[in-house]
């Protein structure tokens, strides 16, 4: 069984067989709070599907592109099960799974301009879109599904301006397909291709496409302060010293 979880948009978790098939998913589709459900999420998927940890043979981690306040709960997550357990990671682009799920659907509805032959020109090229705050979208290109059955990603994940992503997309060919939630499910079953056909298709580091709004504070500067006003290198003041007391019988100097 392989346990897909991802954490890019909103929150997800499936159980998928092997062979593909869905045993289940549970998701949640509020942009914040993953670290409140996802474990939640985890026990129900779980229980749904009739499994136990022990069942589980690989994890698949959605890697983004995502915000990185969310997408990190969900690599955090896939990373701390496989630990325990002693389990290969396999990472997955979250973009991917829409993807799959896009190209599936095209074929089964034979939507055959959608998902055509790559080779002779006849599949499209898409774009799938995910809000990624900020006034920006995060958006990556596919062309068609291969013979392994995954998407074949044409240009790796970017991060633009709202208000520049239809000019970027009518230059590259592409018809927008946006996402409000990555499909756990999907990213399961990407992964149980990727295994099966001995590939790598997801990325060892999480694609945040930006630096994390809050980051650690720089060493405090060192500060070098003068020395005091009339006072000497031990510490004790430089001012003269009192004079030396007058001899009896004699007047001061």
């Amino acid at each position: 069984m392989i346990l897909g979880i991802d954490t890019s948009l909103g929150s997800a978790v499936a159980v998928v067989e092997p062979d593909g098939v869905i045993r289940s998913e549970a998701r949640s589709l509020d942009p914040r709070g993953h670290a409140e459900v996802i474990g939640t999420l985890l026990e129900r998927a779980m229980a749904e599907a009739s499994v136990t940890p022990s069942d589980i043979t690989h994890v698949a981690a959605g890697m983004g592109p995502g915000p990185f306040t969310g997408l990190r709960v969900g690599v955090a997550a896939a990373r701390a099960f496989a630990l325990g357990r002693g389990l290969p990671v396999v990472p997955v682009v979250s973009h991917d799974a829409v993807a799959l799920e896009l190209l599936l659907h095209s074929a089964l509805t034979a939507d055959w301009g959608f998902v055509g032959d790559v080779e002779d020109g006849a599949a499209e090229t898409f774009a799938v879109v995910t809000d990624a705050r900020r006034r920006e979208f995060a958006y990556t290109l596919y062309r068609g599904i291969d013979d392994d059955g995954l998407p074949i990603r044409v240009a790796e994940p970017a991060l633009v301006p709202r208000d520049e992503l239809d000019a970027v997309l009518a230059a590259a060919g592409a018809k927008r397909r946006e996402a409000d939630r990555i499909p756990a499910a999907m990213l399961a079953l990407a992964a149980a291709r990727a295994l099966s056909a001995g590939r790598t298709v997801g990325p060892d580091d999480a694609l945040y496409l930006r630096s994390p709004d809050v980051t650690l504070p720089h060493a405090p500067k060192r500060v070098n302060l003068p020395a005091a006003s009339g006072r000497a290198a031990n510490g004790r003041s430089a001012a003269a010293a009192p004079p030396a007391p007058a001899v009896r019988g004699q007047d001061p100097a």
